[in-house]
């Protein structure tokens, strides 16, 4: 069985966190932030996936793969490894393909955010995590993180996204990365 590692605060990089996407999604011309999510596995094939909660309402809980918004001009896989590291403290990865693209659209900290996300497929025999790197934002949203087993996610009654990741996952692992990224559908929130 997994046990979700809570965050002890995490010592921040000094960005302003909300302020900070607020300024991405100004900068995209369609208001549509553009972001780099990663779905890593262990060696006994677990995804980590982080919890989080509304800052205003703990009770208000799911749980999400690692990931965020591109920053400047890097590259989504570039923002893929960055934010890894930033939430997990994991930088001994192996990256691969896209295997998803979703679009959503969903309420948090007090504004609705419209993200078009690419999940890429990631590969690590670090277990260990550490959210050294979390933006103000993220330290009062994101409590912890836990490493989930395929069964483990089927059978749980937690609010995941994307909404069909254990069925995504029981794919992956059945059937390997996808020729082609596969497009998911859109979620509204």
């Amino acid at each position: 069985m997994s046990v979700e590692v809570p965050y002890e605060g995490g010592g921040g990089d000094g960005r302003p966190g909300a302020e900070q996407a607020a300024a991405e999604l100004e900068a995209s011309r369609d208001g549509v932030r553009k972001v780099a999510r990663v779905v890593l596995l262990d060696p006994r094939e677990r995804i980590l996936l982080l919890h989080g909660h509304e800052p205003d309402d703990p009770a208000d809980d799911w749980w999400f793969t690692p990931g965020g918004g591109l920053e400047g001009d890097e590259t989504r896989e570039e923002a893929a490894l960055r934010e890894l590291a930033e939430e997990t403290g994991i930088t001994d990865v192996e990256l691969g393909p896209v295997l998803w693209r979703r679009k959503c659209s969903f309420p948090f900290a007090g504004r609705r955010w419209n993200q078009d996300e690419w999940y890429y497929l990631a590969r690590t025999s670090q277990t260990v995590t550490e959210a050294a790197g979390l933006t103000d934002l993220e330290r009062r949203s994101v409590v912890g993180s836990r490493w989930w087993t395929c069964q483990e996610l089927t059978r749980s009654h937690e609010t995941v996204y994307p909404t069909r990741l254990a069925e995504l996952l029981r794919r992956l692992l059945d059937d390997g990365p996808p020729a082609r990224p596969e497009i998911l559908d859109t979620e509204i929130v």
